[in-house]
């Protein structure tokens, strides 16, 4: 399946956005971000957006840093965490305060999911405290796929994976089974209590996760078929 079948098979309600490379993709999110941001400022006097870890949006965060937002109205959480101090490399929140809140960003409201001295279990009423502080409505989410179909930390092989999908909770403890760590991850519904969502990819690998994904319909074997279903903006770079 090419680009253009691929984008055929997608839904209406989903675009694929794709660039030449992953600079051009970075740019572009990078502007509709600060768009979107500065808007719901304009409008509401505030915005509130949730990001993904892992390396292809550093170099989103690093130029966001620098935009001229009034930062000090922006709310930044995370769509997930491993549950590790921030100083260790695969912390999610360790990776938004090196690359995202330095310069102009470091006024943000960071709303941070890990807390030392409990398991994720144990910090889950306290995460969802702290989540509380957000608007019911979160302007944007940005999202992450892996090559198992999983998104946020919603994976397939994790036990507590039905109730992440099917809770009232805005956020779920999960340990998947196939890769490292304990986590949080922001519910299905929290991630969808959002006015805009994003899927930044990169790679001819994401895109036949995705073709595998438009195969089926089953969401517990990809979690990310549940917001191919949604309005959803695919950002993607070879």
């Amino acid at each position: 399946m090419n680009l253009t079948e691929l984008e055929a098979q997608l839904g209406e309600n989903v675009r694929l956005l794709r660039f030449d490379d992953a600079e051009q993709a970075t740019q572009a999110l990078a502007q509709h971000i600060e768009h979107s941001l500065a808007q719901a400022i304009e409008q509401r006097g505030q915005a509130a957006i949730a990001l993904s870890g892992g390396r292809t949006p550093i170099p989103l965060f690093e130029r966001l840093s620098h935009s001229a937002l009034p930062w000090s109205a922006v709310s930044v959480t995370l769509a997930d965490d491993r549950w590790l101090a921030t100083d260790q490399p695969d912390s999610n929140e360790g990776l938004i305060r090196q690359h995202l809140l330095q310069d102009q960003a470091q006024q943000a409201n960071f709303i941070g999911l890990w807390q030392p001295g409990k398991t994720a279990l144990q910090a889950q009423t306290d995460c969802a405290a702290r989540l509380a502080e957000l608007p019911p409505l979160l302007d944007l989410v940005v999202l992450g796929m892996g090559n198992d179909g999983h998104t946020a930390s919603l994976f397939p092989c994790a036990s507590e994976l039905e109730h992440a999908l099917d809770t009232e909770h805005p956020c779920m403890a999960v340990t998947p089974a196939s890769a490292p760590y304990e986590r949080m991850t922001l519910s299905a519904r929290r991630l969808l209590a959002s006015r805009e969502r994003i899927l930044h990819l990169k790679g001819a690998d994401k895109l036949e996760t995705l073709q595998q994904a438009l195969l089926d319909d089953d969401i517990r074997i990809m979690p990310i078929r549940l917001f191919l279903r949604q309005p959803l903006t695919i950002y993607w770079s070879p």
